[in-house]
């Protein structure tokens, strides 16, 4: 599947609003749900951080929004570590999938209000597409892997994206310190 890399993104997030519908309004889901909620918030966040933050930030301008946006994906994959060692059938899971659902819908709206207008402004259809196709190529590679679970190289990605100096120098451990503090 591949087209305008806006199209796609917007495509994922109806439907993680589709699955937080689902695990909030149909408990007994939660138990098979939950991880495919997670799948899906990580292709996606990897996919983001690695082919489109990158081409926003460099070639659109989209600084700022683009190291919030990495800062709102780093606090997400935190909440989401939590909802999954959580049991579904606990008061605690409820309050965590609220959380969380209530910060991606924030980052959401932000992304299509700023993010995404802007890269529809600033980068050429052809550009989208080609965009689109390594979005949907990054996100079907990063299908089944868990919060938490980043790479070294994904991890200096999402350095790049928020401004983090020196992040080429860092070992995994200190990278993911300062990505965890900078999004605190």
């Amino acid at each position: 599947m591949s087209g305008d890399v806006v199209d796609l993104i917007m495509q994922d997030h109806r439907e993680v609003e589709r699955l937080f519908d689902k695990l909030k309004n149909f408990p007994d889901t939660r138990a098979l749900g939950t991880p495919v909620l997670s799948a899906l918030l990580i292709a996606h966040s990897r996919a983001e951080e690695s082919e489109v933050y990158p081409a926003a930030k460099d070639e659109g301008g989209d600084t700022e929004e683009v190291a919030h946006s990495q800062e709102e994906h780093t606090k997400a994959e935190q909440m989401l570590a939590k909802l999954v060692a959580a049991d579904p059938e606990s008061a605690k899971y409820v309050e965590l999938l609220d959380q969380l659902e209530e910060a991606v819908r924030h980052h959401v709206e932000e992304e299509e209000t700023t993010v995404l207008p802007h890269m529809q402004e600033h980068l050429d259809e052809q550009r989208r597409m080609e965009l689109g196709e390594a979005f949907a190529a990054s996100r079907a590679a990063h299908l089944g892997e868990r919060p938490g679970e980043a790479t070294k190289e994904e991890l200096q990605w999402q350095a790049h994206n928020v401004g983090l100096a020196g992040a080429s120098s860092m070992g995994k451990a200190e990278l993911a310190k300062k990505l965890k503090a900078k999004a605190a």
